[in-house]
């Protein structure tokens, strides 16, 4: 019998696929009609870049992505913060790759389906319902949006891959509620663009009072002038937002004043955010890290599990290494229902903490230090405002909660 994953996101297509080169039969069941990239940018860690490139992506991934160089900060006057090398050029094994969400989907997507075949990717099924008996699981699932039309698979095992507003979530946790909003609004865009600073720079800028920026390239020459496709994500505090939707259309002239002034020795940000292709809006929200995911033999993975800030480049990270914990368990317990505690002891506790630690001191705490210490002024120096070893303190203790600090990854493998 297969293992079904219900969602075919980053996290569900990455476990599929290491199922399948572990030997281990899977199944992925996806709500939308097509596999068909959507979203905007997302970082790849070395964390979790590490895990790819064992699956043998990497050369795949460099073609569409850019490597990353930099992580870069500046204040809302542009005056520089703080700076430092990512990936390889911080001496890690692994890439730190800037990817259209989009393009990674299709990686995963053509890797596994050219490998196990296209029949194991079913579209159209939006699941409803999770069940479990006779050492089995089984998962009822809606045919093409039709509440009338449905159908129940059985498995080994049943992984609950489908989001932030999962419905497996929703059966194991009937208690849970919805998303808690931060107090932060955000919308999004995508660019195109000439290159700036090194061409392969993630910037964040400013502090959410008055507006803060997170800006990457994601694609390099796009077009015969050599532009890049520039993700970027503005975020306000405010009391307004809707319900969390990743398809929703944002408006500009909603956000547009907190940036109008924002015009870079580098870059010109209100330029860019008016140059965007379209634009996405969506709140920041999380939701308090649960007690379990494992009941028997279903369980969940990634934002199904543990929905988080998208601070710190992490969400689509840790979805790639509970894929990995997972993809392990199974391989080495013949009981699915041994296998999925095991994952669940190793991911619950490192995962609740990298949620709690995106709510208070994700790297990019970094700009909140400075916005308090001067005052939200300009400053003559950053070091008459904060030292390079608080800066640095701040984001190397952020890579040791979220794993990914080179002494780890150089040594055991980070739950």
């Amino acid at each position: 019998m297969d293992v079904i994953i219900v969602g075919a996101g980053i996290g569900g297509l990455t476990l599929a696929l290491m199922l399948h080169r572990r030997g281990i039969s899977t199944r992925v069941y996806e709500s939308a009609n097509e596999i068909r990239p959507i979203g905007v940018g997302i970082s790849i860690l070395p964390h979790a870049s590490r895990e790819l490139c064992e699956l043998g992506l990497r050369d795949a991934l460099a073609a569409v992505a850019v490597t990353a160089q930099e992580s870069c900060f500046f204040n809302r006057f542009g005056q520089f913060v703080y700076k430092e090398p990512v990936g390889t050029y911080a001496g890690y094994e692994w890439p730190q790759f800037q990817i259209h969400r989009g393009d990674l989907q299709q990686i995963l997507y053509r890797t596994y389906v050219a490998e196990a075949g296209a029949d194991r990717v079913v579209t159209g099924r939006r699941c409803v319902r999770v069940d479990q008996g006779d050492g089995k699981a089984s998962a009822t699932f809606t045919i093409g949006g039709r509440d009338d039309d449905t159908e129940t698979v059985e498995g080994i095992a049943v992984i609950g891959a489908d989001g932030i507003h999962s419905q497996v979530r929703k059966q194991l946790h009937p208690g849970d509620g919805g998303p808690i909003y931060s107090g932060v609004n955000m919308w999004r865009g995508v660019t195109r663009w000439k290159p700036y600073l090194t061409g392969a720079s993630y910037v964040r800028a400013g502090w959410l009072t008055h507006g803060k920026m997170v800006i990457y390239p994601i694609r390099n020459n796009i077009d015969a002038e050599g532009n890049q496709l520039i993700n970027w994500v503005a975020e306000v505090e405010t009391p307004d937002h809707d319900r969390q939707d990743w398809n929703k259309q944002g408006r500009i002239e909603d956000f547009i004043g907190y940036f109008d002034d924002w015009h870079f020795d580098f870059l010109d940000v209100p330029a860019l955010i008016r140059a965007a292709d379209s634009i996405l809006e969506y709140p920041m929200v999380d939701k308090d890290p649960l007690d379990r995911w494992s009941f028997g033999r279903i369980t969940l993975l990634g934002d199904a599990a543990h929905p988080m800030y998208p601070r710190g480049s992490n969400g689509a990270g840790q979805a790639i290494l509970d894929a990995r914990a997972l993809a392990d368990a199974l391989a080495d317990n013949a009981d699915a229902e041994t296998a999925l505690k095991l994952y669940e002891d190793k991911r619950l506790a490192a995962t609740a903490q990298v949620v709690r630690t995106n709510r208070t001191t994700p790297p990019d705490a970094i700009l909140r230090e400075v916005y308090l210490r001067s005052g939200d002024k300009p400053f003559d120096r950053i070091e008459d405002v904060i030292s390079a070893e608080e800066l640095a303190a701040i984001t190397n203790s952020y890579k040791k909660v979220a794993g990914y600090d080179k002494q780890s990854l150089a040594g055991q493998r980070v739950a």
